[in-house]
């Protein structure tokens, strides 16, 4: 299937950008280049693990592709049509061969992560030392959950933000993109010219408070996601792993990785999804045309 190798690839792409960013700030991830000799953080580490999953689980599912689906295959193909569903109504026809594979690549990522911080060893397993009194105190952690730590949700933003530029400027174009942010949505015909040319200048000072909210759109998903995830963990540890809260946070971390992929499609969407409505207008308007075109014939 082609959205599979679409998927493996935003996957790849996907880790890659998340150890190049992912490399200090506040919550800054703990190296493993003193205790393992790898020149890597534990939350990197955990990323590729997470990466190397979902393409073996995908695989292992879906085999050779066939035309009549096994049961494994229905199973992927059943996902990917439910988001595919969720997905293609916010982001536009046009843009969404693009954006689905990376919108798909980014809620199991982030699911995957967030439920990982659920298992017993992840957080837990590492280096420390021992207390006079006999309790073990863990410094470094071997593995992290990605989404656990600032930086890696900082570098998810990014690649979601930068996958906006690209795929804004590939199907709608710098010259829309000013338009839409500036331009008077105002109709001149309806209107005086002193209103018209006074409203112009109101939908500039918006645009111009726009980018800035479009500038700040990585700080926002990423505190969101960050806060949501590294609040889970401290509940946890504070309820000592009682199962009620278990169940509670795999609510939230799936709820956590939808919430980020829709505002990315939202975000994607509200630029790239002009016109399809339009279109789907026309194209009625000219089927009820030719219909009455043949009545009339």
């Amino acid at each position: 299937m082609p959205a599979l190798k679409s998927i493996t690839r935003s996957a790849l792409f996907l880790a890659s950008g998340a150890a190049l960013f992912a490399e200090g700030g506040h919550e800054r991830a703990a190296s493993l280049s003193d205790t393992l000799n790898l020149p890597i953080t534990n939350s990197i580490l955990t990323s590729w693990v997470v990466t190397i999953a979902i393409i073996i689980g995908v695989r292992m599912l879906v085999g050779t592709p066939k035309t009549i689906p096994g049961r494994g295959q229905s199973i992927v193909e059943s996902a990917l049509e439910a988001l595919r569903d969720l997905y293609g109504p916010i982001v536009g026809k046009k843009a969404m061969p693009a954006a689905f594979p990376l919108l798909v690549t980014l809620f199991v990522f982030i699911v995957l992560h967030n439920w990982s911080g659920l298992l017993p060893f992840v957080g837990t397993m590492g280096w420390g030392h021992t207390d006079a009194a006999g309790k073990f105190h863990l410094l470094l952690p071997l593995i992290r959950p990605h989404t656990s730590e600032l930086n890696g949700t900082i570098a998810l933003a990014l690649v979601s933000f930068g996958a906006w530029i690209i795929i804004v400027m590939k199907y709608a174009g710098p010259g829309l993109l000013i338009k839409d942010l500036f331009g008077n949505k105002a109709d001149k015909k309806e209107l005086s010219p002193g209103i018209y040319w006074s409203l112009s200048l109101v939908f500039l000072v918006v645009g111009v408070i726009e980018v800035v909210s479009i500038l700040i759109r990585p700080v926002t998903l990423s505190m969101r996601l960050f806060g949501n995830v590294f609040g889970g963990e401290t509940l946890l540890h504070a309820m000592s792993f009682l199962p009620p809260f278990y169940f509670l946070e795999l609510l939230v971390g799936f709820v956590q990785g939808l919430v980020f992929t829709l505002l990315s499609a939202v975000y994607i969407g509200l630029i790239c999804n002009h016109g399809d409505d339009h279109e789907a207008d026309h194209a009625h308007g000219d089927d009820h045309a030719h219909g009455a075109k043949g009545a009339a014939h």
